[in-house]
């Protein structure tokens, strides 16, 4: 894993109009990921200098994958979500949720709240849905007190690096998600799906071409095949994209892995990954997707004010432990159907 604090190695001007920017890139980094975006002179508004440089940020954010804002005047949720806004009008509501979070403006969530001692692997955003975010703003209210960095990995540099032996078997086969909801142990469907209404969460699935199955006691069971690469819909790059060894029961540590085995089958646990044929995804092959991803990892440190923009396809997230408050913010842009995507 690489561990940077964006020192600036490299340096050059982005000349747009006027020169109040100037990018670096991380020392040592050949892949020029992520980019870093910093005024060049006092006082730059960056939801103005963003309002005539679109296009600009897009092209950007295409070629390197991710991009850093840092050292802006931007020390609000407001100004956050309007400057994620200039991007893409319309931010994303979250459903078919994988994680707790909480809105704290209208399309402006917390970042996942799991226990702060928990890393979170490396991944990308709703890789197991039907569709999912092209983009994704992560916005550093607070940065923890100790530790607590987010981790980033470029995807085309992940792609690269997996066996091909692993690629082929999970592109012939796909990827089999299966959740069960209401057993205690993870969310409830009513707030996976933010509905209590039975009918809605159906209809959502059909669409989402998921099987769902009510069962007693006010649970529900849902599976669905997807697909473990996607192609960039701008780029046509192939990437890997999907949960497995997220959702696999081999990412819960082990004594909590021996005690939920002792107590559900492996398609009964609250949540886990197959094949797409319902086949058991051997240990062995997760465990080299995860060498991968620690192998490809930056470790990003936040500073108060920081937005980091991802392409979502492009680029993957996760979240070393902490301690102390820290607040990240998260608001997701540009849904893109995987429904489409035959790879």
């Amino acid at each position: 894993m690489t561990s940077q604090n964006f020192a600036p190695a490299k340096r050059r001007i982005i000349r747009a109009n006027d020169e109040l920017v100037r990018t670096t890139y991380l020392p040592g980094d050949d892949e020029h990921f992520p980019l870093v975006v910093e005024p060049n002179v006092a006082g730059v508004d960056l939801i103005n200098w963003t309002h005539s440089h679109r296009a600009l940020i897009e092209s950007q954010l295409l070629q390197h994958g991710a991009i850093l804002f840092r050292k802006f005047d931007l020390h609000s949720t407001a100004s956050f979500a309007e400057f994620a806004g200039v991007l893409v009008p319309e931010l994303l509501d979250y459903r078919e949720r994988a994680a707790p979070r909480r809105e704290i403006f209208k399309n402006v969530y917390t970042s996942t709240e799991y226990p702060p001692d928990q890393p979170i692997p490396l991944h990308h955003e709703m890789s197991y849905s039907h569709n999912w975010p092209r983009k994704i703003w992560f916005y550093c209210a607070q940065p923890a007190q100790q530790h607590g960095a987010t981790l980033i990995a470029s995807d085309r540099k992940v792609f690269k690096l997996i066996d091909p032996a692993i690629k082929e078997q999970f592109i012939g086969k796909k990827v089999m998600y299966v959740r069960n909801f209401g057993e205690g142990l993870d969310l409830s469907w009513q707030e996976a799906f933010q509905t209590e209404d039975r009918a809605a969460v159906e209809q959502y699935c059909r669409h989402a071409r998921m099987i769902c199955e009510w069962r007693d006691g006010d649970r529900l069971r849902t599976r669905a095949v997807r697909p473990a690469v996607v192609t960039h819909p701008r780029t046509n790059e192939i990437v890997w994209f999907n949960h497995a060894h997220m959702f696999h029961i081999s990412n819960v540590a082990k004594p909590a892995r021996q005690a939920l085995l002792a107590h559900f089958e492996e398609d009964e646990l609250p949540r886990n990954a197959f094949y797409g044929d319902g086949s058991p995804i051997e240990d062995s092959v997760l465990n080299e997707i995860r060498r991968v991803y620690a192998e490809t990892a930056i470790t990003f440190s936040w500073q108060k004010g920081d937005v980091l923009l991802l392409d979502n396809v492009l680029a993957s997230h996760g979240r070393e432990p902490f301690s102390g408050p820290r607040s990240i913010l998260v608001a997701m842009a540009d849904l893109y159907p995987q429904i489409t995507q035959i790879v």
